[in-house]
């Protein structure tokens, strides 16, 4: 996953992004969150797991306050949620 993908993605994302971004298959990724072992928290949400973008940034080490791409990722996405609503 390219850091632009990682810097746009939304504030909750489901295990199988997660699973991309941490460069898990997707059984893999499931076992481990099922046996407790996933290498970040999650979140249990009825019978899916969640994911904190804030968490998963954190383990990858991207820190989007610092980055120049966090800026241009942000624009471009108030951009396209500005166009789409019209």
């Amino acid at each position: 996953m390219q850091l632009n993908e990682l810097l746009a993605l939304p504030v909750v994302i489901d295990l199988d992004t997660a699973n991309r971004a941490l460069l898990l298959g997707r059984t893999k990724g499931f076992q481990l969150a099922k046996a407790g072992e996933y290498p970040i928290p999650l979140m249990r949400v009825g019978r899916t797991y969640r994911v904190s973008r804030a968490v998963l940034l954190r383990a990858l080490s991207v820190s989007p306050e610092n980055s120049d791409a966090a800026a241009a990722v942000t624009a471009t996405a108030s951009v396209e949620r500005h166009t789409s609503a019209a």
